[in-house]
């Protein structure tokens, strides 16, 4: 009997030793957060790129640049990552903030390392697979080359990128993620980049009212002054601010006299007379939080930006026919409808993603 028992506790001993094993083997196999940076949303949530109903295809799609959770986290670390700067003071997320819908919130102009100011106001980011040319002018062609100006700018963050490299390359916690982005611990300035696109590149908004009112979906209601706005927007605003990015991402010259600055927008670029002074046509998605308007941050309010496009004081030689010298016949009607109806452009729920926010 006393033998029987011996036996017995012996096995149970057994099987809860198997037990404890096969635990610290599937806990051993599971992502550590203190090395990927965080989790993404809950510790759950795969990262999935996902066109938007009725949206076209995206120009940029990580056909060469494979999105990964590992990749994203790697890509939102760099873009709150102050040593990217010549001074370690200055981020990405410095003049891209989340609460803002990634511009910078009350800024007419960018502020820069040593309270630099630069010339242009700060864009908004998302959307951003979808755009054919980065900047007020159009000077990058793609999202992966984007970061590269306001990292060597001077009046940005004034740092080169072989210093940036130099500088991650001595971090224990970059190595490792790059390391799970990448498959190893190779820290350059190719991955750096296509790590920033994975995480910028994912930053789609896409459910905003109208949005919803566009799928019939709850909460996509809308007001008899909302509809009106609506068809003020289609007849008036819709050439230039096409749906469902609200933009045609075209170069237009839409008038506004020069200051002080003389910025020549696109001009700079191809140095061509026909391009002076043209900008790239901006999205007119969540205005709400992407004030101040206009390339130079000109105007603070949306009432601001339509009374200048009713003025006839678009003389430039370059003007776009669309707006043309006597500028665009709105009502003061048909301004507080178009306003009602650009609020339903606002994607708060992009606002308030915690995957693009700073991990703490």
């Amino acid at each position: 009997m006393k033998k029987a028992r011996t036996e017995k506790t012996g096995m149970l001993r057994k099987a809860m030793i198997l037990v404890t094993g096969i635990f610290l083997f599937v806990a051993a196999c599971r992502k550590d957060p203190s090395i990927t940076g965080g989790d993404i949303v809950n510790g759950e949530e795969d990262i999935t790129f996902v066109v938007p109903q009725g949206w076209p295809a995206p120009i940029y799609n990580f056909q060469n640049n494979t999105l990964s959770n590992e990749g994203f986290e790697l890509g939102r670390k760099l873009f709150y990552e102050t040593r990217l700067s010549r001074d370690n003071s200055t981020s990405c997320g410095t003049c891209h903030q989340a609460f803002a819908a990634f511009a910078h919130a009350d800024h007419g102009v960018s502020h820069g390392i040593d309270n630099r100011l630069g010339t242009r106001n700060s864009p908004p980011i998302f959307n951003l697979n979808w755009h054919p040319s980065f900047f007020w002018d159009g000077g990058v062609n793609h999202i992966e080359s984007q970061p590269i100006n306001p990292i060597q700018n001077p009046l940005e963050m004034d740092e080169t990128i072989d210093n940036v490299v130099n500088k991650l390359k001595g971090d224990e916690t970059y190595k490792a993620m790059f390391k799970n982005a990448f498959g190893d611990e190779t820290v350059n300035s190719q991955r750096i980049f296509k790590a920033l696109a994975q995480f910028m590149g994912m930053m789609v908004s896409a459910n905003a009212k109208y949005d919803k009112y566009k799928r019939g979906e709850a909460g996509g209601e809308m007001t008899a002054t909302e509809l009106r706005g609506l068809n003020v927007f289609t007849n008036k605003c819709a050439d230039c601010h096409k749906e469902p990015l609200f933009s045609d991402f075209s170069m237009r010259n839409n008038g506004l006299p020069s200051t002080a600055v003389n910025d020549s927008g696109r001009g700079h670029i191809t140095h061509a007379i026909a391009d002076l002074y043209k900008f790239k046509v901006p999205s007119l998605r969540n205005l709400k939080y992407t004030y101040p308007y206009m390339h130079d941050g000109r105007f603070t309010t949306l009432q601001q930006v339509l009374d200048y496009y009713t003025t006839s004081a678009h003389n430039s030689g370059t003007v776009d026919p669309l707006i043309g010298a006597n500028g665009i016949a709105l009502s003061a009607q048909d301004k507080g409808d178009l306003i009602e109806f650009l609020n339903t452009l606002n994607d708060e729920s992009f606002v308030k993603d915690k995957r693009f926010h700073e991990v703490q």
